[in-house]
């Protein structure tokens, strides 16, 4: 809730109300929690219901009334937690004790009174051994999981991490638009959409418009946003729209200097993390953050083809790329050479890399590209891009492409602009390497895929 510190309560009309995460550092006495019903034991004498709110979990306990000789006395707190189903969100009240021996957080609250705000339905449709499809069907019961709370943590802070180092090395936010009326690269893996009475398409990238940027004179840029890609992959790794981490700079001398940048990025996002989630990451997915230092490790493609090769596996790709087990075999010689996660791969071939990415000025068959390879995944594509718009017509004609549908991006480089380059990033994927998942529909809020639009 903006305006309100870390650790204080939250005025919500007439009840204050405690975050459970705050009741470890609160005195003994009256209190106020609210959240919902994750398990309840309704014994003989006594009763706990485990409550659970976005930010931890408490136990509330109710010992039952009984009168002298042993009979149940009228009891409504009772008889609510009788009928409490899982889900259930409610208020609870009561007194506030400290006990080492509570095994949850070492508190508990002893209750005077019980508000349903809203209850839940009886059986709930998946359980801790379900698929993650049938989650995906029912995702804000799977949201409510404290990893997958943790994980939208780990992404507000990282996220903020970044913009901050953004801001604070005077970049500019810039939002782009995400219809475009001609392809931002090629035809390829396209959403068209009707647009009137003509058509249009959803951004793949905002790579035009970042380099307009440049063009305009804002020198450093950068964005997050939506793209969108027409690709029916069914892979852990593809999405159909994801959040795309891009960033554009001026002024520079070649793509080590965008490596450079997007390196010290990283570093500051990944100590950002740990510094504030680093224990529960470690405690709710048994993985410890690794701040990477820099330089990270940078090897050619073909070297490291070459490194893949003596490993024992042949990149069976035919055109000069990287194939997912060739990214996963230089990972792990990386990882045992330099003891590093990520490296990036340079140099890539002109053939497999799009018309605006600059060229080796002493071998055409090259780029000054990369791609970032992270935990054997490859998470970002970089380079610099060509700004003479004589070269960038010719690479454009040689793939094929259209230059008078280029035309207004081509515009751009007609009245000046400056040595420029920069990457695209997927968020997601870099959240799921980050805390060793497997599938980036863990660590997407709602995923879309070939066959999923809902919820």
């Amino acid at each position: 809730m903006p305006g309100v510190p870390s650790g204080a309560q939250l005025n919500l009309g007439t009840v204050t109300r405690t975050l459970i995460k705050n009741l470890a550092a609160a005195a003994d006495g009256d209190i106020s929690v609210s959240g919902w019903v994750e398990t309840v034991r309704d014994q003989k004498k006594v009763q706990f219901v485990v409550l659970r709110d976005e930010s931890g979990a408490v136990q509330l306990v109710h010992p039952r009334q009984f009168a002298e000789d042993g009979t149940p006395e009228e009891d409504p707190i009772a008889d609510t937690i009788s009928g409490l189903s899982q889900g259930t969100f409610l208020t609870a009240t009561g007194e506030l004790k400290h006990d080492e021996r509570v095994k949850l957080g070492g508190v508990e609250v002893k209750l005077d009174a019980l508000t349903v705000s809203s209850r839940s339905v009886a059986e709930t449709p998946i359980a801790d051994d379900s698929g993650v499809d049938k989650r995906m069907d029912w995702r804000f019961l799977d949201l409510r999981r404290p990893e997958a709370n943790l994980i939208f943590r780990i992404q507000t802070t990282l996220e903020h991490a970044w913009r901050t180092y953004w801001v604070e090395h005077d970049f500019i936010e810039v939002h782009t638009p995400k219809l475009m009326a001609s392809p931002s690269e090629s035809r390829a893996e396209l959403f068209q959409v009707p647009y009137f009475d003509t058509v249009a398409y959803l951004a793949q990238s905002p790579q035009h418009f970042k380099q307009m940027a440049q063009a305009a004179g804002f020198g450093k840029i950068f964005e997050i946003g939506p793209a969108f890609r027409a690709d029916p992959s069914f892979t852990s790794r593809h999405a159909t729209e994801f959040t795309s981490i891009d960033s554009e700079i001026s002024w520079i001398d070649s793509h080590e200097d965008v490596m450079k940048f997007h390196e010290e990025l990283m570093v500051a996002g990944f100590q950002a993390v740990k510094d504030r989630h680093g224990a529960e990451i470690e405690a709710l997915f048994g993985v410890e953050v690794t701040v990477p230092s820099v330089p990270f490790p940078r090897i050619p493609l073909a070297e490291a083809k070459e490194i893949v090769a003596k490993r024992g596996y042949e990149v069976p790709r035919a055109d000069d790329d990287m194939d997912p087990e060739g990214e996963r075999q230089i990972a792990a010689y990386v990882k045992e050479t330099f003891d590093h996660e990520f490296v990036f791969l340079t140099d890539y071939a002109a053939t497999i890399r799009p018309f605006y990415h600059m060229r080796h000025e002493d071998d055409q068959t090259l780029t000054n590209s990369y791609d970032l390879i992270f935990n054997g995944v490859e998470i970002s594509t970089g380079a610099q891009r060509e700004h003479r718009v004589e070269v960038l017509e010719a690479q454009a004609t040689a793939k094929g492409l259209d230059t008078e549908e280029l035309a207004t991006y081509l515009d751009f480089f007609r009245y000046g602009v400056p040595s420029h380059g920069g990457f695209g990033m997927g968020l997601a994927r870099v959240l799921m390497l980050m805390l060793h998942q497997t599938n980036i529909r863990e660590t997407t809020y709602l995923f879309r895929g070939p066959t999923r639009l809902l919820p």
